[in-house]
């Protein structure tokens, strides 16, 4: 059984009456001999490919996501093939066939291992497919047992069912980490080819990466900014803000596109001038000699190039027709062809081509900091920087820093009004929930406690006792000391 991918290309050949009301880009599953049905009707694969699409309309939206469900439909649908058992059988039968899936998804072939985190997501989305089967006529039982538990938050309290297949995980604040000053400093002196502490690699081993202007430029960016992965890959050249004609202590408005984002919600984060001033200086340079007379065009199994042509920072013509950059997903700002050549991502290739390997560029880069210089430096992933950026951020604010670059900046009448406004008036909880584009204060607050949110502010406290002579730190160690010889003198 196979995962693949819906195309609408060159439908009008296929001798239907009117276009196939699927979501271009649809993940669907196709069984080995291709047939959907038999002589007993519907195949899992089919039923599947149905609950399959209507997520869009169902809270999933991105399609990055439709592929990863599928996968896991496919998963469980050919593990009921090996043990014969029927996806819609009885109850008995499918909850055997589900401890038998436990164990070898926990400890059996290492190619088919899932941690705790996958394994839970693959019985939410199992138990969303059985929930809609069981309702849709489809299946008359499901695999799993539920428990009824209370979910406490603040002082509201609700009743939710526990999922009785699902793996303990560790518990969120283990696992979400983030940066430190220093380490986000050597994250981004590594990726510009440079030695931790910003210095030239003169050794023997001295480390001579391609596109180090590129890579240093768009980490600086995502620190400064929290942007996703999925956002600053899929971020147009022409979209990035022009750069302020004098560095500014305020932080500099950067929209992003709603069809780029989690959710399809447009936000404004920011960025600041050093990490703007560093990007613009990449696309003025080494972007521009990768994408100058480029001929790459996108691959066929892309689509159809789209060329572009008359573009500005808001839309272009692309293949005669005008367009709005907001009103273009991943799949369409991949194919897009500038005008002088190249891709119209903000990331190329040497060949002008659009660069999307963020991943494994942040997997080898950390690796290679914790190998060479420093063994504690963890593996990092994109979203990380994320992280980071919202405690960065949030240490300002809560500091007051973004607050007196706005007034000084205001006094001096170069600073966005608006803005000046919004940092001098509005708490930092919702400044960083804009920011980061949640929906609630209260996702927000979560969010922040599992990063250690108390260390921003047991800092900051201490901070400002020892500036006004409020904490006695020499009295506190005395203390300390004390407690220590009397637990001596006890022994």
């Amino acid at each position: 059984m196979e995962v693949a991918f819906y195309s609408s290309a060159g439908w009008g050949s296929w001798g239907l009456p009117a276009k196939p009301v699927i979501p271009e880009g649809m993940a669907f599953l196709v069984d080995d001999d291709l047939l959907f049905e038999d002589d007993r009707g519907l195949r899992a694969s089919a039923v599947a490919n149905v609950w399959l699409r209507l997520r869009p309309s169902d809270g999933c939206p991105a399609p990055s996501s439709w592929g990863t469900y599928a996968r896991m439909l496919r998963d469980w649908i050919v593990a009921a093939q090996l043990h014969g058992v029927d996806v819609f059988d009885t109850r008995d039968r499918l909850k055997a066939l589900l401890s038998t899936y436990a164990v070898d998804r926990a400890g059996g072939d290492p190619k088919q291992y899932l941690g705790a985190e996958t394994w839970n997501q693959h019985m939410s989305v199992l138990s969303k497919f059985y929930k809609w089967a069981v309702s849709e006529k489809y299946a008359t039982a499901v695999p799993f047992t539920y428990h009824e538990a209370e979910a406490v938050y603040a002082e509201t309290t609700d009743k939710i069912l526990v999922n009785d297949a699902n793996r303990r995980a560790p518990h969120p604040h283990v696992k979400i980490k983030y940066l430190e000053d220093d380490f986000a400093s050597m994250l981004v002196n590594a990726f510009a080819g440079l030695r931790p502490n910003g210095s030239e690699d003169e050794g023997s081993e001295r480390f001579r990466g391609r596109h180090l202007a590129r890579n240093s430029a768009v980490v600086d960016l995502v620190l400064s900014s929290g942007l996703r992965l999925q956002e600053f890959t899929y971020l147009l050249v022409c979209e990035i803000p022009p750069l302020p004609t004098a560095p500014r202590l305020m932080p500099i408005p950067f929209p992003i596109p709603e069809k780029i984002t989690k959710g399809s919600k447009f936000r404004v984060a920011w960025t600041s001038y050093t990490s703007l001033a560093r990007l613009h200086a990449y696309i003025g340079l080494e972007r521009m000699l990768t994408c100058e007379s480029s001929s790459w065009r996108p691959p066929r199994r892309w689509g159809e190039p789209l060329f572009v042509s008359q573009m500005d920072s808001v839309g272009g013509r692309v293949n005669g027709r005008r367009v709005k950059w907001n009103s273009l997903g991943p799949g369409q700002r991949r194919r897009l062809v500038a005008p002088d050549g190249g891709s119209m991502l903000l990331a190329t290739r040497s060949d002008g081509g659009p660069f999307t390997a963020w991943s494994s560029l942040f997997e080898r880069t950390s690796r290679r900091i914790a190998e060479r210089y420093e063994p504690r430096f963890p593996r990092v992933h994109p979203h990380r920087c994320r992280h980071t950026f919202a405690m960065a951020t949030m240490e300002r604010l809560v500091a007051g820093f973004y607050e007196q670059a706005a007034r000084l900046s205001a006094a001096g009448g170069d600073a966005d009004a608006a803005l000046a406004h919004y940092l001098t008036t509005t708490e930092p909880l919702l400044v960083l929930r804009d920011l980061l584009g949640h929906s609630s204060v209260l996702t927000t607050e979560k969010y922040l406690k599992r990063l250690d949110m108390l260390r921003i502010f047991r800092e900051h406290y201490e901070d400002t006792g020892r500036r006004w002579g409020l904490l006695d730190h020499e009295r506190a160690e005395r203390e300390a000391d004390a407690e220590l010889e009397d637990e001596g003198a006890l022994v």
